[in-house]
């Protein structure tokens, strides 16, 4: 009924938000003379920001139409290299690039789309071979195609990684750390031949145990029941997958706004005094950020619910209970994939130590095959996204990924 109630919010606006788009141009667009009346400029930006709290946004696309290889401007190709009901394997072909390192980027799935992760890839382009999970919105997906499990996730990842190959090195940002980690182990103890070579875990939740989070303080106040019944709804009518069971993008959206609800108001209102000034650049940036952040999808509510049950309530995974298709998950079994964590100091989602206790886990690892970076002063988003990722980070993991 929520879900339904949002939709009909969505519609009943809908004319104020063409009425806004109306004015936005009437006092913005040079050739109009009422551009050129006092308070122009408020006016215009106030029916701006009406437009974008009001609008839907859709998916974002990648736009990395080319990367630098050794000094030379190459193009890139997106292709849909294998499919899955619930999941894109795309790839960022580099036109007459060498064999660099295979990399497999796993996307998270809570809540926004894999375009989240475009510096991620951006930065990885130019000296690796790039594969994105490229996650499909919950509500897109008929009933026919059935239900998205937790097992099945972790069965997602290990198809990808047989199909890209042994020489494949795998990175997971935040939410995919554990079904990550659950499809390598499982992978070293099938004795399979293909296994990555190396994983990087960013950011992720291996045990919310330590430095536990707002975001783990949630997770374990709350009886499994109070998520079931509060945030699952049922796809509406107007999507192909009508009547499938969701955790819906609008009210993640609104989860992720309510943690920092002053950073946003303040972001908020900087964007309407660039506006007002006419400083272009911070608002095109503005804009650019927020299309990305506001860009959500429904998560299917079965693998919702067994991560918040068995992640951050149960902490199966640290606490050895995990298993996958009644199959015991076993970190301590890999042995030939190396494994390298990364955590920031600042992350206030997944907190210092949750990632790192990743090799306390995969205890049959020499010393050599295993590697910590702590970042100082960068928060969750920083780890994969923005300078100090582009200049600092990155190139750790490339040089991870040579080493092994």
């Amino acid at each position: 009924m929520l879900y339904s109630m949002h939709e009909l919010s969505q519609w009943m606006v809908s004319p104020l938000s063409a009425a806004a788009g109306v004015n936005r141009s009437l006092f913005s667009n040079p050739l109009s003379p009422f551009s050129y009346a006092p308070g122009a400029r408020e006016l215009a930006a106030s029916a701006e920001l009406f437009l974008r709290f009001t609008r839907d946004y859709l998916k974002p696309a990648f736009g990395l139409p080319t990367t630098t290889i050794d000094g030379r401007e190459v193009l890139v190709t997106e292709e849909i290299v294998l499919e899955r009901p619930f999941c894109q394997l795309r790839h960022f072909r580099r036109e007459g690039a060498g064999n660099d390192p295979v990399v497999l980027l796993v996307a998270p799935l809570s809540g926004h789309f894999a375009t989240l992760l475009r510096d991620t890839v951006r930065a990885l382009l130019p000296e690796h071979d790039v594969y994105v999970t490229d996650w499909v919105d919950a509500k897109t997906v008929p009933l026919s195609a059935g239900d998205f499990h937790l097992d099945d996730y972790v069965d997602y990842v290990r198809d990808f990684i047989r199909f890209l190959g042994p020489d494949v090195h795998v990175i997971s940002v935040c939410q995919p750390t554990v079904p990550v980690l659950m499809a390598v182990s499982l992978l070293a103890a099938d004795g399979e031949a293909i296994q990555p070579r190396t994983m990087t875990m960013m950011g992720g939740p291996i045990d919310t145990r330590r430095s536990p989070t707002s975001v783990n303080n949630l997770a374990t106040r709350k009886p499994l029941e109070w998520f079931e019944n509060t945030v699952i709804h049922r796809v509406p009518a107007r999507y192909p997958g009508c009547m499938r069971r969701v955790y819906p993008g609008f009210l993640q959206h609104m989860g992720f706004v309510a943690m920092n609800p002053d950073r946003h108001a303040s972001a908020h209102w900087q964007y309407y005094n660039h506006l007002v000034r006419g400083d272009g650049d911070s608002a095109s940036a503005h804009r650019r950020f927020y299309d990305e952040y506001n860009a959500v999808l429904d998560m299917p509510a079965e693998y919702y619910l067994e991560t918040i049950r068995m992640v951050f309530q149960e902490h199966r995974l640290p606490a050895g209970t995990m298993r996958v298709h009644g199959q015991p998950v076993e970190p301590a079994a890999i042995r030939r994939t190396a494994l390298f964590t990364i955590e920031g100091e600042l992350d206030d989602i997944s907190g210092n130590g949750q990632t790192e206790a990743a090799h306390t886990l995969c205890s049959s690892l020499a010393a050599t095959q295993r590697e910590h970076f702590m970042v100082p002063q960068v928060g969750h988003y920083g780890i994969f996204s923005g300078r100090r990722w582009r200049e600092g980070i990155c190139p750790r993991i490339a040089e991870f990924i040579r080493a092994h």
